[in-house]
Formats: structure tokens, sequence, C-alpha cells
């Protein structure tokens, strides 16, 4: 499946992010990276050459997508952090909007998972700050 049938399947189903491998369409609803998290963590083939579309991919997201093995990612609205990651890493990443950082929910400030990660160079440094950040909080 194309980034762009992907794009239509996560617009048409109004979720936060499609994930498609194989014949099989995942659509995940929860905010923020919950959901990518879980499915690294307890079904990773999910991930594996899969065709990601995302509403909004932060730097964190770009991680757990990279170390599940993503070939191909769309957003709507992606970092430039996230770009960089996906650039480092050699996934294909296309996007509709590239802002400097992901705000958190109330637009006060960046998003507390990109502001984790931001120190990071490569995915497999942000995964323990992720996990540990998710798992101190209620999934």
């Amino acid at each position: 499946m194309t980034v762009n049938e992907a794009a239509e399947i996560l617009h048409a189903r109004k979720c936060s992010c499609v994930i498609c491998n194989n014949g099989e369409v995942t659509v995940c609803n929860e905010r923020g990276v919950k959901d990518l998290f879980r499915i690294l963590r307890n079904n990773p083939e999910i991930l594996s050459g899969a065709t990601i579309a995302d509403k909004v991919i932060g730097k964190g997201a770009a991680a757990l997508m990279i170390a599940g093995g993503a070939a191909a990612v769309y957003a709507d609205v992606i970092s430039a952090a996230a770009v960089g990651l996906f650039a480092t890493a050699g996934t294909s990443v296309e996007f509709k909007e590239c802002v400097p950082a992901i705000r958190n929910r109330a637009g006060t400030g960046i998003c507390p998972v990109e502001s984790l990660c931001a120190g990071c160079r490569t995915a497999a440094e942000c995964i323990p700050l992720i996990e540990q950040f998710l798992l101190n909080k209620p999934i």
C-alpha cells in the first residue's frame, strides 16, 4: 500500500494513525505515542515493513516507527526533528506540513515526548526515554 492510500484511510476513518502491512490495516485512536509504543512492545511485526499514515508525528513517534522497521511514513503535521530522524534512519517520509516542534495539547509549549527526545541522535536512544515516560503514567 502507498502512503497516499494509507493517508486516505487515515482521513476517511478519522483516526490518529493507520498502519498498513501485508494487506492488514491497524487503526489507532489514542492520542500521543501510546498506541505505537504498545504495538512496538507487544506486536512489533505489525510495524516491520509497514506503511504508516499519522495525523501528527513528533520525534518520539518517529523513533517508535523507526524502531519497529516502518518502510514508509506520511504525516499531516511533522516536526523538523522527526524528519531528521527519518532521514538518518533512511525511512521514506512524506508530509503535508513540517513545523519546528510539536506543541503540547494545551498549546502552551512543546510536546513532552518531543522535548524528552530532543537530545537523542537515534531512534534507539529515544525508546528507553519514551518507555520510562509512558510506564510512569497510566497508559
